[in-house]
């Protein structure tokens, strides 16, 4: 069973911006994209540890700020040329609240 915890609403993060909240293994950047889709990934990126939550957001990717390196939004997974990732969080958007469980998907 997925513990799910309420962290907002969906009208506090901008699109194509990001919240921060706090996990146990470091920050988790709340990612909303342009087409109001929320994503929850590690808040740190693994070259060189920018923060992600800060990066530019573009259909359902962030770049880092720092370098450039891209994530996919649903599976952490860098994109090419750039190799690691970062770890996913489940989130959900339930009648515009936004609810995030801390356990990793990635």
């Amino acid at each position: 069973m997925t513990d799910w915890n309420e962290i907002g609403t969906l009208d506090d993060i901008p699109p194509q911006g990001a919240r921060i909240v706090e996990g146990p293994d470091g920050n988790i950047a709340v990612i909303r994209t342009e087409d109001d889709n929320v994503f929850a990934i590690h808040d740190s990126c693994p070259h060189n540890q920018g923060p992600l939550s800060q990066g530019m957001v573009f259909g359902h990717k962030v770049a880092c700020p720092l370098h450039n390196w891209t994530f996919d939004l649903s599976s952490g997974e860098a994109q090419g040329p750039d190799e690691g990732s970062v770890a996913c969080y489940p989130v959900k958007v339930k009648n515009g609240k936004v609810f995030l469980s801390i356990v990793k998907t990635a």
